[in-house]
């Protein structure tokens, strides 16, 4: 069976409506199914742990769709597949393969080290309580998510790479809009890519006539400097690259670990208390709860047999990180509910192998700042409406909530 093979393919839901439902039901039909993504596009979704963790593995298993996806050519011949372009139409450490991909991460890599990242931690702490105070003087019923899990990340990536206060609000809607799947049509794909050009562009030409210490000039001036290394291409989509997913999984990460501490207080409690610590929090949020629940697209490069079936060269495969993280073979019967003390750590959230997310460690900082703080600040806090009225943002790709509204106090 090939991706091709139409009749038995399932239709993700593009609004990302139930991600754990979804991925029980496709789990069901066996350990990789043929599904479609928004608009019609064809692909493989592994359903369990092992499966993608071997995919991700797999030297056969490529991020090039120039290279090893057989449908690249007929992208524009299908208008509702635009929105792919936002993920594997760029060049970028998403959608590299080999010497390209290594030359790409080494240029960043420097700037995410353990070392550096440590040495942001007061920058972040500073942040947490500045927003911490503001949240404070506010009234006692407030969205949490856009007053302290969107801004806290939001401003440290900014910082870190040189983004000017004028830029930041429609840096942040850009990547809202490439997150956003609910729109297959073309109207929306074209926005994206137009407004990928205008503020990234907008940065550019910033930071090229007011170079700073920060992430950006130094690639404006690898780029000028040593062009077989970095080109304009390349540089504009990296930025897009790191800088949205520089914010917006942490984002996720904090109002995702807070829901699911407020909707489990005994948890809460044996936090607070010091029985379970706050990484175990982190990785059973990232197991559950994933900041992407499924990231496209991979590409077989040769058939790949799996169980008894063939995903054919040039096919591509959704990297389902929340099927993975919510499969019973690898976490039990009750793989499904949040336990903090479950002690998950090997989770695949971050990824796994050369494209494991190269800012890791500074989402775990800003959570491991940010969590552990709020709750000392407002021990009452409490949501503001049901579990169920919460709303997951219009994806399926990122796995978190529009609002999180909270009271602050008893």
């Amino acid at each position: 069976m090939t991706v091709t093979d139409r009749i038995d393919r399932i239709a993700l839901d593009p609004f990302g409506a139930d991600i754990p439902g979804e991925s029980a039901r496709l789990r069901a039909l066996g350990p990789i199914v043929p599904v479609e993504l928004p608009g019609g596009i064809p692909a493989w979704a592994p359903t369990g742990h092992d499966t993608l963790k071997s995919l991700i593995l797999d030297p056969r298993v490529s991020k090039d769709p120039r290279l090893h996806w057989r449908l690249w050519p007929e992208i524009g011949d299908h208008p509702s597949w635009g929105w792919i372009l936002g993920w594997v139409g760029v060049v970028n450490m998403l959608s590299t393969y080999g010497a390209d991909h290594a030359r790409l991460r080494k240029l960043v890599a420097p700037s995410f080290t353990q070392r550096r990242t440590e040495s942001m931690r007061p920058r972040v702490e500073a942040i947490t309580a500045e927003l911490l105070d503001a949240l404070d003087e506010g009234g006692a019923v407030v969205d949490l998510k856009a007053a302290f899990a969107h801004p806290l990340p939001m401003r440290m990536i900014c910082e870190l790479f040189g983004v000017p206060e004028e830029l930041r609000e429609d840096t942040g809607a850009l990547i809202a809009a490439i997150m956003d799947t609910s729109d297959p049509g073309p109207e929306h794909a074209a926005y994206v890519q137009e407004r990928i050009g205008t503020v990234l562009g907008a940065l550019i030409a910033h930071r090229g006539e007011h170079p700073g210490d920060d992430l950006t000039s130094e690639l404006i001036r690898v780029r000028d400097e040593d062009g077989d290394r970095l080109g304009d291409e390349e540089l504009l989509y990296t930025l897009l690259l790191v800088i949205g997913a520089g914010f917006e999984t942490t984002v996720n990460l904090i109002g995702n670990a807070v829901v699911a501490l407020l909707t489990h207080p005994e948890q809460l409690a044996a936090v607070r208390s010091g029985e379970i610590g706050w990484d175990a929090v982190i990785d059973e949020t990232l197991r559950v709860h994933p900041s992407i629940a499924s990231l496209p697209l991979r590409f077989a490069v040769s058939d790949i047999e799996v169980g008894d079936v063939t995903i054919a060269a040039g096919d591509a495969i959704l990297t389902t990180y929340a099927a993975a993280g919510l499969d019973p073979v690898r976490y039990g019967p009750d793989a499904d509910a949040f336990d903090a003390s479950r002690g998950a750590d090997d989770h695949l959230a971050f990824g796994i192998g050369v494209h494991r997310c190269i800012g890791a460690p500074l989402a775990r900082v800003e959570a491991l700042a940010a969590l552990p703080a709020l709750f000392d600040r407002f021990p009452g806090l409490r949501l503001a409406a049901g579990e169920r009225e919460l709303r997951q943002v219009p994806s399926f790709i990122a796995f978190g909530w529009r609002e999180i509204p909270v009271r602050l106090r008893d």
